[in-house]
């Protein structure tokens, strides 16, 4: 599989207002500058309207002269700003043009892959596994497929240690040699930043930030920018928390920084909830209170849930049993659902440690909207606030944040693809 391009920011000057798109050498300008517009980290806005300019009039993944890496990357395009719905909808599209081609070997990695990813970034821990796994499986079967099989790697990599399987992560890694060889290639998800969240989970943080280190000068010397591209920055806050709290907490404002600049709620909820962890204490807590809010907006399921556990663990120590249960219950619902199972561990052991007992799950697993969410998603798109749409259902506001936060993670958008998205999402069987 060709790595991903990039262009060091150098076209957004000069570009976007001059393409038109009519024809498919400007398509794909627009989809290299929506791609630019992401890992800049210029507004999330920017890199959405180039990309559905590139779209309009066709991106074709099999032309014989463009390669497939441009319409990729636009697909990733929406993944990055909170639409992996739309991301999978592109991506489904062009492996089946792939296919009708009887293309197979690297492409067919890509696809399985790629599907894999798009998962893991909603929170999908299990079938995200599944996909990589099989993916991973192809391409060590296909010659001259290692950028596919790094790719691969790097997101099964991801996926293990988000379900709590470090020992996997580690044998994995190590049987591929990964974190030992650097591709000569831009790879995602950046492999030295991949690793780096092996070593934090193992304990060896000075490890993990010497090599954060070296991520953040070789991204900062090309103005990739993004923390939902790279995550580097977080990383490295994570990593000298216990060693050196203030810089920890320099890197993670930045990172909340530049993640508000972006505007996507997932990784503004994923950088405030570093922030909230370097901070500590009763300080933190507000911090976490955001990092919720934020992530309840986009479709991370499985960082919600992080977020949600963080979030009660605080509030326990403070003193404050009644509403640390209430995250944690939920947290600990998240965590299942994602197949997270370090953290549902957690979550139970947070409620141990609190005196109080877990309790069955509220609600099962199910990708389709019940008719309160539906309701509530209707009258989202139509303009409504949560107050005005809580008077509707007559419920409470918090209860109607709840039902619009599952609609955003069981669709797999934000509110600005909602309504696009439930027109195409099937209506629960009567």
């Amino acid at each position: 599989m060709p790595s991903i391009p990039g262009s060091g920011c150098a076209c957004r000057p000069t570009t976007s207002w001059k393409v038109t798109g009519r024809s498919l050498e400007e398509r794909y300008i627009l989809g290299l500058r929506a791609w630019d517009a992401v890992v800049c980290g210029e507004p999330r806005g920017t890199a959405l309207a180039h990309a559905e300019r590139a779209l309009r009039g066709g991106l074709s993944w099999t032309h014989e002269n463009r390669g497939f890496e441009v319409p990729v990357s636009v697909a990733l395009v929406f993944m990055y700003c909170d639409q992996p719905r739309r991301a999978e909808e592109l991506s489904a599209r062009g492996m089946a043009e792939c296919e009708a081609r009887g293309w197979r070997g690297s492409h067919l990695v890509l696809g399985q892959t790629l599907a894999g990813y798009i998962r893991y970034r909603r929170g999908c821990l299990a079938e995200a596994e599944n996909l990589v796994r099989e993916g991973l499986r192809i391409a060590d079967r296909v010659e001259g497929a290692v950028p596919a099989q790094w790719y691969a790697i790097g997101v099964l990599v991801q996926t293990l240690l988000a379900r709590g399987r470090t020992a996997a992560a580690r044998r994995l890694a190590d049987s591929y040699r990964y974190g030992e060889v650097t591709p000569n290639a831009v790879i995602y998800p950046e492999p030295r930043t991949v690793y780096a969240e092996l070593l934090l989970a193992e304990g060896r943080d000075a490890e993990a930030a010497t090599l954060l280190s070296d991520v953040g000068d070789w991204l900062e010397g090309r103005d990739w920018r993004n923390p939902a591209w790279c995550p580097w920055q977080l990383r490295l806050a994570s990593a000298l928390a216990r060693s050196a709290p203030d810089r920890a907490v320099h890197h993670a404002q930045e990172a909340v920084k530049r993640a508000r600049d972006f505007g996507a709620a997932s990784v503004i909820g994923q950088a405030v909830h570093t922030l909230a962890e370097v901070t500590g204490g009763p300080a933190s807590l507000d911090l976490y209170a955001e990092a919720v809010d934020q992530l309840q907006r986009s479709p991370a399921s499985y960082e919600l849930a992080r977020a949600l556990v963080g979030h009660g663990a605080a509030l326990s120590r403070e003193g404050r049993l009644q509403e640390a249960a209430d995250r944690l219950y939920r947290g600990l619902e998240g965590a299942v659902h994602c197949g997270a199972e370090a953290l549902a561990g957690r979550a139970r052991d947070e409620l141990a440690a609190a005196g109080l007992r877990p309790l069955p799950l509220r609600y099962a697993q199910t990708d389709t909207l019940t008719a309160p969410e539906r309701k509530a998603a209707e009258l989202a798109v139509r303009g409504m606030e949560p107050a005005a749409i809580a008077g509707d259902l007559r419920l409470t506001e918090q209860g109607v944040r709840h039902l619009l936060s599952s609609v955003y993670r069981k669709i797999g958008t934000d509110a600005s693809g909602l309504a696009a998205a439930l027109e195409s999402f099937p209506r629960q069987r009567s």
